[in-house]
């Protein structure tokens, strides 16, 4: 583990794809080992390769609570969702330790501030006290992300996140406790867990999820060769097929960054497994519209005084 001071915390963007305008990111890394994970690439700016040193070498930024406290503070300061677990996850096993994901919510709920939290980790339900707080204010969601219900698939295609069963109870314990969730199923890769899609869907609603929502693989920068090197090990007799496939999605491209697309790919499989998604969460009951998030009981928050610090 590496530790980092953040000079800021809160990232923007401008993309039209997804839906928020910023994030947090406490950690740099995630020990989940997704071979497929589109933030592996972000670990080359650290002098890091995208492959096992984006699982081994996790950046902490030590100082991220108080980060976010001196930017909520700021005169200039207008609240919207932040949403966390966007390139790495919040709750992944560092987190146990650190304990910075439950700092960060604890500011949250102090400053009465929406938050938005996607994770493949069970350990959410650690903070049930404070997301129960947040939601019975309108100002949290939370998303599991599940990409297949076959334990052993997962240990494969996510060696160091909770099992499906426990990520499924999360979801339930959430549910039970008025915490607005919604089941993930990203991503779909085809010929691995695409057949799955309607399954995880009907395991979600069981559990009490509201909502649903799906990506399908995307494999930008270096994540092409480490997926890649993942299929070799794992499913040498489908290396060709999966690959193949993934290129009819991206016009016959590994990648395709454009944004419209990159979330959702194009051409026949992509439109199928699109239609698929849509039947199943209609059937389900999962395209409940929830109010947004509330933004007008924002108290910014009360920073020391630097004169008290000095005694």
């Amino acid at each position: 583990e590496h530790v980092e001071r953040a000079r800021t915390i809160i990232t923007t963007n401008d993309s039209p794809d997804i839906g928020f305008d910023r994030s947090i990111n406490a950690y740099r890394g995630c020990e989940h080992g997704c071979p497929y994970c589109f933030a592996r690439p972000t670990h080359a700016y650290l002098g890091h390769s995208a492959g096992l040193d984006f699982e081994r070498d996790i950046y902490v930024k030590t100082n991220a609570v108080e980060a976010l406290r001196a930017e909520l503070a700021a005169r200039s300061y207008r609240p919207r969702p932040i949403a966390m677990g966007t390139n790495t996850d919040p709750y992944q096993p560092a987190e146990r330790r650190h304990r910075l994901t439950r700092g960060i919510l604890e500011v949250m709920l102090e400053t009465r501030h929406p938050v938005m939290i996607t994770t493949k980790s069970a350990l959410v339900v650690r903070d049930l006290d404070l997301l129960t707080e947040l939601a019975r204010l309108n100002l949290v969601r939370v998303a599991l992300s599940v990409t297949t219900m076959d334990h052993k698939l997962s240990r494969k295609m996510e060696p160091r996140a909770s099992s499906p069963a426990r990520r499924l109870e999360a979801i339930r314990l959430l549910s039970e406790a008025g915490v607005p969730t919604a089941i993930f199923a990203s991503p779909m890769i085809p010929a691995i867990n695409d057949m799955e899609l309607e399954r995880i869907l009907d395991a979600g609603k069981a559990q009490g999820a509201v909502s649903a929502a799906m990506i399908l693989l995307r494999l930008p920068g270096e994540v092409r060769d480490v997926f890649r090197e993942w299929l070799l090990r794992h499913f040498p007799d489908r290396v060709r097929h999966v690959l193949s496939l993934v290129r009819d999605t991206r016009g016959g491209r590994d990648n395709d960054p454009r944004f419209g697309t990159r979330m959702t790919g194009e051409g026949p499989y992509a439109v199928l497994l699109r239609q698929r998604f849509e039947k199943a969460r209609e059937r389900y009951g999962l395209n409940t519209r929830l109010p947004p998030l509330r933004t007008d009981l924002f108290v910014p928050p009360q920073l020391e005084s630097r004169q008290m610090s000095l005694f």
